[in-house]
């Protein structure tokens, strides 16, 4: 059988699976991300080393701007130490392996082509909502990259020109961390990053956090809604954390209908798109890395 070792870089944590072909995971498992880029490396090698004698290959989904030809790393965003970190070439010379990296936005629109809401769909998008807005473009059934490799950089959207700095941005105006902060704060709650508090208040009717969270997603709905006048697409596949909430695609939805009903020239002129959740939750970028390096 051949196997593959996928892994996705995340501020937090590197996740990791051991794939087969077709995607199935064999097993998985993760490490602390370093703070440097010889501790990143170190952790990398370990892992490849024990499982060297099985696999084929090695994905990559990394944050930041990530050349998907040459296998190169240019920003690595928060992680800026993967800054110009060559990829590709680094594993095909010290184990050689053939190897991929894509953006982590990305890896979760070709796991979604691949397996999961947007199989078989010409025109869709991932929008993935966590620290920021992640996204992934695929168009005529294929992901976009873009001439600087930035298409589906969502977080730089602007929403809000009188706001402040990055405050006007769809990266800050749409961030759930932000959203699950500020209702904790509103409610007192001491600790202000508790996801299941903040979604416990919306499903209990709070009205200070109702209120924040029909905003936030009136925002999320805005940001589809300037994407889809764009580039005309069928499905707006919907993921992060947050994303296991049924309440969140029910209320952007909802969000997005009221938008369209106090605008009927708009509801005229633009099809209505669907709009879903994504299929993998926290495997979805280990999955797109995987496609992005058997294709």
């Amino acid at each position: 059988m051949t196997n593959y070792l996928s892994f996705d870089i995340g501020g937090t944590h590197i996740k990791y699976a051991l794939m087969s072909a077709s995607g199935k995971i064999l097993e998985k498992n993760h490490v602390m991300s370093p703070s440097n880029l010889d501790d990143f490396w170190s952790s990398i090698d370990e892992i490849i080393l024990n499982y060297r004698n099985q696999i084929q290959g090695v994905a990559f989904s990394s944050p930041g701007r990530v050349d998907v030809d040459k296998g190169i790393i240019y920003l690595g965003g928060a992680l800026t130490y993967l800054d110009d970190v060559h990829v590709k070439e680094r594993i095909k010379q010290r184990y050689n392996l053939t190897a991929a990296v894509v953006n982590d936005g990305k890896a979760a629109a070709l796991a979604e082509v691949w397996q999961g809401s947007l199989k078989g769909v010409s025109d869709g998008a991932t929008i993935v909502l966590g620290t920021g807005v992640g996204g992934g473009l695929i168009l005529d059934g294929k992901l976009r990259s873009g001439l600087h490799f930035q298409a589906g950089e969502l977080s730089f959207m602007l929403l809000n020109p009188t706001n402040q700095g990055f405050d006007k941005m769809s990266g800050s105006l749409g961030s759930a961390v932000n959203m699950v902060k500020k209702i904790n704060q509103t409610l007192g709650n001491s600790n202000d990053k508790d996801g299941l508090s903040a979604f416990k208040a919306i499903q209990d009717k709070e009205p200070e956090a109702l209120v924040i969270f029909e905003n936030y997603c009136q925002t999320i709905a805005t940001i589809i809604l300037n994407l889809h006048a764009t580039l005309d697409l069928e499905i707006f596949a919907i993921g992060g954390g947050i994303s296991v909430q049924p309440s969140l695609i029910r209320e952007i939805n909802r969000q997005y209908d009221l938008i369209l009903a106090k605008d009927p020239v708009t509801s005229t002129v633009l099809t209505r798109p669907k709009i879903v959740k994504t299929s993998f939750g926290n495997d979805a970028n280990l999955l797109g890395a995987l496609y992005q390096l058997l294709n």
